[in-house]
């Protein structure tokens, strides 16, 4: 059985991350989602919140798919899921130079699991959690960006921010 693994904070979880998802189920047997925390970023909501949102998103899309928390190297999270792949989503350039260097040191680390990059969607292609998350803030709309149900996630957790630094 080949497994792979589509590590990522997914804070919120986009539809460019869903394309690579159902993309990435494909040329595996089992995908594991590993949500994890990055100390380089400032989650908008926690581990379990994160969990929760890919887990519903992927109930509509079938198929072996699992999600796992991780907070550890990526090649110890993928030894341990008995995965083969990696599977990264690239949008532009500077998604690639960063992958690329990564890919190259995880090989140093572990040579018999291989990363593969899927291009997003075009459609799709300039969509980040990052900027996500500052159009909300500002109160733009994120509907073009996320499923409906985490555009609801995103507006509870700004207006109950919003409430409590009241």
């Amino acid at each position: 059985m080949r497994i792979g693994v589509y590590p990522g904070t997914f804070d919120p979880l986009t539809l460019g991350h869903l394309d690579i998802i159902r993309r990435g189920a494909q040329i595996v047997d089992r995908l594991i989602v590993g949500v994890t925390t990055n100390p380089s970023k400032s989650p908008m909501f926690a581990v379990h919140e994160r969990i929760a949102m890919v887990r519903r998103e992927l109930a509509a899309i079938g198929g072996d798919i699992g999600v796992v928390e991780f907070d550890s190297l990526l090649m110890d999270f993928a030894e341990r899921e008995g995965a083969s792949i990696i599977i990264r989503g690239l949008r532009a350039v500077a998604d690639f130079e960063y992958e690329y260097q990564m890919a190259g040191m995880n090989q140093q680390l572990n040579d018999s699991i291989e990363t593969v990059f899927l291009m997003a969607d075009v459609s799709l292609q300039p969509i980040a959690s990052r900027l996500v998350k500052e159009i909300a803030r500002y109160g733009g709309k994120i509907d073009k960006f996320v499923p409906p149900a985490v555009a609801v996630d995103v507006a509870r957790h700004l207006g109950a921010h919003l409430t409590a630094a009241k």
